[in-house]
């Protein structure tokens, strides 16, 4: 594994924004603390509206501090969005549509829960990554399936694009994940519901992820 590029933070926004500027202000530190690769705004609960002004004022923050910003779920949302990509579950459609909708230059990411099979089928149908979970206990959304570590080997073993482990991530359990071949932590309660704080959260990350390369 040690050839393998070092280990990333993926971002996950909290389900609901009460005040998108003071998460704005938080974003900006929890970039500034850790290394942080990607933002996915995933306001579940959200109007159009509101998604499309959140990202409004979130992702070119993001962008301008390098950070590719994502839209959950939504891919007829994310050129509007001007998002960089879109993740989406097993229900959300197809691969093929997600990339019309983003371009051949923009992210496709696969939510393939525990699934060896959907995460090749991802591949093959053209997507940019896969994710993996829950691989813990989480509170921020129902998780249909529990993942193993031994998947993230095999996928390192066997895959060129990147996978992400999800799940109940924070900077206590991760390193295993590392370890295993994640190449992101997708993570949201882990660091906004973080006691010391989202930007100390994201710097505990930081020092995992260079611990273990």
């Amino acid at each position: 594994m040690s050839d393998r590029p070092k280990a990333r933070l993926y971002v996950i926004s909290p389900p609901r924004l009460d005040e998108v500027e003071a998460f704005a202000r938080d974003l900006d530190a929890v970039i500034a603390a850790g290394d942080v690769a990607c933002l996915q705004l995933r306001l579940k609960e959200a109007s159009d509206g509101d998604v499309l002004a959140a990202a409004g004022l979130l992702f070119p923050r993001a962008q301008a501090q390098g950070v590719a910003c994502l839209i959950n779920d939504r891919p007829d949302l994310a050129r509007q969005a001007k998002a960089d990509g879109v993740h989406i579950g097993q229900s959300d459609g197809t691969v093929a549509a997600a990339r019309k909708a983003v371009g051949p230059d923009g992210i496709v990411g696969v939510t393939c829960h525990d699934s060896r099979h959907l995460a090749m089928e991802a591949a093959e149908a053209g997507a940019d990554y896969v994710a993996f979970g829950a691989f813990f206990d989480t509170a921020t959304k129902v998780a249909p399936t529990r993942a193993n570590l031994d998947i993230l080997s095999w996928w390192q073993e066997m895959m060129e694009i990147p996978c992400v482990a999800i799940g109940g991530i924070t900077p206590n359990n991760g390193a295993d994940l590392v370890k295993a071949g994640a190449d992101f932590l997708a993570v949201s309660a882990g660091i906004w519901a973080w006691p010391e704080g989202p930007a100390a959260a994201s710097a505990a990350f930081k020092e995992l992820f260079d611990t273990c390369a």
